[in-house]
């Protein structure tokens, strides 16, 4: 018989295929087109170049080419220059340590090859032509050919991930996000490349190729910052000036008692002045270096926010600090992109900046600087509040209210009835609820000795129920048309019929008639219209009781076992409160709650299903009004009697002139001219004022910033949102004000038209859920 071979299992573990290997890998170590951008120019400025050209068409989709003056690829290096791993920076592993160029791992070429359509025309110092190569997806040279050149090397990307369909279409819908990006990066090379002359230009379809950003190659960073944010820049900076640690900073590190390496760390650069008015709206200038290569410090970067924020608590600082340190002590080949670095010594880092910030911001602080321009802007008018961090108490009210008690009014009540009735006192006092609130304070800080925000939310659902009032005492409500809340006292002996007053407004006892006339109720009892007997059982009532709980048992059995709300109502647990709202309440369920009552004048009680929530009314009224300005407001400008200009980046000037409308809509008008050089290209002609507000270039700048993130989304800048914040407060609903059905529903159903209905403006909660019924009921 002839024996079958075994089949291969198919989960033997085999090796990938080298091309697949390669598409994987690629895909890795080239993300953007941030990151293709800054590959190249790293090459030319290893190749020694004193001019790079980076030309782009339609902002990089089309084409990305990077042109040097370098010295060239010489002709044993043409087929090795894409392959993988293949580089001249390093023989072994422990050449990593005394690397000093920006690339070193032979993986960018070899990447952009599987990622586009890649060509090279370069001519090395010792050639006297220049020799055109066609590399395949592998990044194996297909072509070869003479081509005149300069010395130097041109690499020409075409259709940047058309390889990878998926990132491909992402990378064209977030073209401009990337493009910015992509400028920020350049932009870190351009400060830190002394002697080095970098131009970038872009070319929209068939239209003229515009500059986006040039420097002059000038051997101080102090010339290349000037050449890219303008001589405006300049005069907010300061020499970044290093000194020791002090021993209380160094006590802050744990560095005390160590005996710290000296000249381990030297600093230069610039920061801003602490000056109000000439730091930033954002941290879109900030520019970090390690040996001269630009990379994100996390630490370092936040800390120097955080002594920038000591002196001026509302702006942030231009920076542009480079750290030289020894090689050995410092590890870049931690992330493809090499912005994540390793340093040793990191906290005698830290501490050598704070000391050093500290001591030129001290020297500085009482200083009147004279030297830079009066500028018509955002800093010439009140400055905007600090945001909240962390609310004192739940629903803290904006207005001190005159009321005795706490209260909960109902639907067919005025708020005195629902205010003063001992009735319902001692019936609060029955549920554990004191009724010393301090209403100033809203809910969250109550002064009750047994009550608490989950006795309150039980409270207030028995209060808010008129049926349940009646079956705590133990008796059968008939239907009838009057719109009265029903409370009954001084129960009879079971069995016995009761004789009962049925009136708009209450029904008591025969017994509890007697004490009208002593004062034990209060005057709002009704005058008689009719009697009707009521039968009452105790026996039928435990019945009915019992088949209600086994019918509610069996539905919660149906249901989630899990609350889904835990969240307190307490300061600390406000985010996971709105967290949790936002993942349970849809817009379309603010139209299905049922109004409930008043609290407090204050807070709308409603019910969707079977949890009570509570809402501001003033809160929420004011974020329904904010939103409403925000969407259709149009703020009229004031012409400048001469135009202004406002030498923005070429960046900034492009991001301008495609977001237009936006400016417009915010009141900010302009005149454009696209043939002017760089810088000024656009001049400021009308700025937006409404009554005692006004607002100038700063604005201008945070728009650029936020459009930068989100091109084309209607965006206002911070101080616009504050005066919307101002007049949205001023015409709502206000704490105090008692609410029909009526008008508290249409406050709910608002909630439910707006983008964010969880917050007010100055970010006070709208909503908290109170309590669940079900949990109470098994309770």
């Amino acid at each position: 018989s002839i024996c079958a071979l075994p089949a291969e299992p198919a989960s033997a573990i085999k090796a990938i295929d080298k091309q697949s290997v390669h598409q994987i890998c690629s895909g890795q170590v080239v993300l953007s087109l941030a990151t293709a951008v800054k590959e190249l120019v790293e090459n030319s400025i290893d190749a020694g170049a004193t001019n790079v050209d980076i030309r782009l068409k339609d902002n990089g989709v089309d084409l990305v080419e990077v042109s040097d003056n370098g010295r060239g690829v010489e002709e044993d290096n043409f087929v090795g220059l894409t392959l993988k791993h293949h580089t001249s920076k390093l023989r072994d592993f422990s050449d990593l340590t005394h690397v000093e160029t920006f690339g070193f791992r032979g993986e960018a070429l070899s990447s952009l090859c599987a990622l586009s359509d890649l060509s090279v025309v370069t001519c090395h110092e010792s050639s006297h032509v220049g020799t055109r190569l066609v590399f395949d997806r592998s990044g194996r040279l297909t072509q070869r050919a003479p081509h005149p050149r300069q010395q130097g090397t041109t690499v020409t990307l075409q259709q940047l991930f058309s390889t990878l369909p998926v990132r491909h279409k992402e990378f064209q819908r977030n073209i401009k996000k990337e493009y910015s990006k992509m400028i920020h990066v350049l932009q870190s090379y351009c400060v830190i490349s002394t002697g080095v002359r970098v131009t970038c230009t872009n070319q929209i379809g068939q239209g003229k190729r515009s500059t986006v950003l040039c420097t002059s190659g000038s051997p101080s960073m102090r010339d290349n910052i000037g050449a890219l944010f303008g001589p405006k820049q300049l005069q907010s900076l300061i020499p970044f000036q290093q000194i020791s640690p002090t021993d209380n900073i160094k006590e802050d590190y744990g560095l005390n008692g160590e005996e710290l390496p000296k000249d381990l760390f030297i600093i230069s650069g610039y920061v801003s002045q602490a000056d109000h008015g000439v730091g930033r709206s954002a941290t879109d200038r900030q520019f970090f270096f390690i040996n001269k290569r630009p990379c994100d410090p996390s630490k370092v970067s936040k800390l120097v926010n955080e002594v920038y924020h000591m002196f001026n608590r509302h702006q942030y600082p231009f920076v542009a600090l480079n750290i030289s340190v020894a090689s050995e002590c410092v590890d870049v080949n931690v992330t493809p992109d090499k912005r994540q670095i390793f340093l040793q010594e990191e906290k005698l880092l830290l501490a050598i900046l704070k000391s050093s910030l500290l001591a030129m911001y001290e020297t500085g602080v009482n200083k009147i600087t004279l030297n830079h321009k009066l500028q018509l802007s955002g800093s010439m008018y009140a400055s905007p509040p600090n945001p909240l961090k962390n609310m004192q108490s739940f629903f803290r009210s904006s207005e001190k209210i005159n009321c005795p008690k706490p209260f909960l009014s109902f639907p067919g009540r005025t708020a005195s009835e629902s205010a003063v009735s001992p009735l319902k006192t001692s019936l609060l006092n029955k549920y554990g609820h004191s009724s010393d609130v301090d209403t100033d304070s809203g809910l969250s800080e109550q002064r009750s000795t047994t009550g608490t925000p989950e006795t309150l939310c039980e409270n207030a659902s028995k209060l808010a129920s008129p049926d349940s009032v009646l079956d705590e005492f133990g008796v059968k409500n008939e239907p009838h048309n009057e719109p009265a809340v029903k409370v009954l006292t001084d129960l009879e002996p079971a069995g016995q019929e009761l004789e009962a007053v049925v009136g708009p407004e209450r029904i008591f006892s025969p017994e509890a008639k007697k004490h009208t006339t002593s004062g034990l109720f209060d005057r709002h009892v009704s005058v008689h219209k009719k009697t009707q007997p009521l039968q009452f059982s105790m026996t039928q009532l435990a019945s009915r009781m019992e088949r209600l709980k086994t019918q509610r048992r069996e539905e919660i059995d149906q249901e989630p076992k899990y609350r889904r709300f835990r969240a307190q109502i307490k300061p600390g647990d406000n985010q996971s409160a709105e967290d949790e709202l936002k993942k349970e309440i849809s817009k379309d369920m603010f139209k299905q709650m049922e109004i409930i009552g008043q609290f407090n004048l204050g807070f709308i009680i409603t019910k969707l299903k079977s949890d009570l929530f509570m809402i501001d009314q003033h809160a929420t009224d004011e974020k329904y009004n904010f939103e409403m300005l925000q969407q259709h407001t149009i703020l009229n400008g004031q012409r400048l009697i001469v135009p202004q200009n406002l030498e923005l980046t070429a960046v900034s000037e492009t991001i301008l002139i495609e977001n237009i409308d936006i400016f417009k809509k915010n009141g900010f008008d302009f005149l454009i001219d696209e043939d002017a050089p760089v810088m000024e290209r656009v001049k400021l002609v009308s700025l937006p004022t409404s009554k005692s507000w006004t607002f100038g270039p700063s604005d201008i700048e945070e728009l650029i910033f936020m459009l930068s993130d989100g091109p084309g989304v209607m965006c206002r800048p911070s101080r616009v949102r504050q005066m919307f914040a101002s007049r949205a407060c001023r015409r709502s609903v206000m704490i105090g004000t008692a609410l029909s059905v009526s008008e508290m529903k249409k406050l709910v159903v608002h909630m439910g038209e707006i983008e964010q209905p969880w917050n007010c403006p100055h970010g006070r909660p709208t909503m908290r859920h109170l309590a669940n019924l079900d949990i109470i009921s098994q309770d």
